[in-house]
């Protein structure tokens, strides 16, 4: 298969590239799209593609001024809006189409899966509606599925790599109350689901990119504690995180209870289901 991919040079991007070129085969990268970004050029890009797999967006994480608010929007929605244009001008389309998109679509409150409507009203459930919006528009004329993405855990990126130096020095902990939902997923999972996904043909609609032990911040801080052999005695208050991050907080201060229930109704195998099976792989 001939595969391009938005978002390459990004922590999940680099994973899902390596793994399909190890198994023989193309990856085509699609390069980083803007306003200015002629819709031909990715047209061009595109020909010949069987699937079209969309990562592109600006990290989630960092302080929400007016400028990066419409650089999340942009590099996400306007990408989006622009590959799924490109789609529709080709003569021969892709057979499939795959979306980024985040549990935080999601309300914080109770267990969402792919079919729950309860969707949140703040800026990122907001960006996350958009882009969404966007990229249903491609389910006129190939296969859709919409990668609702939890928090990625692996060695070499995503938030893992940020909060190990600290509980490794005994200074992590909880953020808050640690009630709200961590929904994560071990990076070699989330590229197997993508496979199973574009193998499986009848695989479209949302799904919930996640592992099926969801626990909240608090066991998270737990389980990590406990692997790496230290104390985890200095908890994040709130409003510490809206003094650094302002609006953005949001994005490290909430979280959701979003389980894969439409990958295990599809059939899915998990390697790493559980949180300390999965932080035992990646920490050693």
């Amino acid at each position: 298969m001939i595969i391009a991919i938005s978002g390459s040079t990004g922590f999940i991007g680099k994973q899902l590239a390596s793994h399909f070129q190890k198994g023989g085969h193309k990856v085509k990268r699609i390069p980083r799209i803007g306003t200015g970004t002629p819709v031909s050029e990715i047209e061009n890009v595109l020909k010949g593609v069987d699937v079209v797999i969309n990562l592109a967006g600006a990290p989630i994480v960092g302080r929400w001024t007016k400028g990066y608010k419409k650089s999340l929007f942009d590099s996400r929605i306007v990408t989006t809006r622009k590959i799924v244009e490109a789609i529709k001008l080709l003569e021969i389309k892709p057979k499939a189409f795959l979306s980024a998109s985040a549990i935080g679509v999601y309300t914080s409150e109770g267990e969402q899966i792919e079919t729950s409507t309860t969707f949140s009203n703040d800026y990122l459930g907001e960006i996350c509606k958009a882009w969404e919006f966007e990229a249903q528009k491609a389910a006129e004329f190939t296969r859709l599925a919409i990668l609702r993405f939890g928090i990625v855990l692996g060695k070499e990126g995503g938030a893992l790599s940020r909060m190990l130096p600290l509980f490794k020095t005994g200074i992590g902990g909880k953020i808050g109350s640690g009630k709200q939902g961590f929904s994560w997923i071990h990076i070699a999972d989330l590229v197997q689901a993508v496979q199973f996904i574009i193998t499986d043909q009848k695989a479209s609609g949302g799904f919930n990119i996640t592992a099926p032990g969801v626990v909240d911040n608090s066991k998270f801080t737990t389980v990590l504690s406990r692997v790496v052999r230290r104390p985890a005695w200095f908890p994040v208050p709130v409003f510490a995180l809206k003094i650094l991050f302002g609006e953005g907080s949001i994005a490290v201060a909430g979280g959701q209870f979003a389980p894969p229930r439409h990958l295990l109704d599809e059939g899915f195998r998990f390697v790493f289901p559980d949180l300390e099976g999965a932080l035992r792989d990646i920490v050693g």
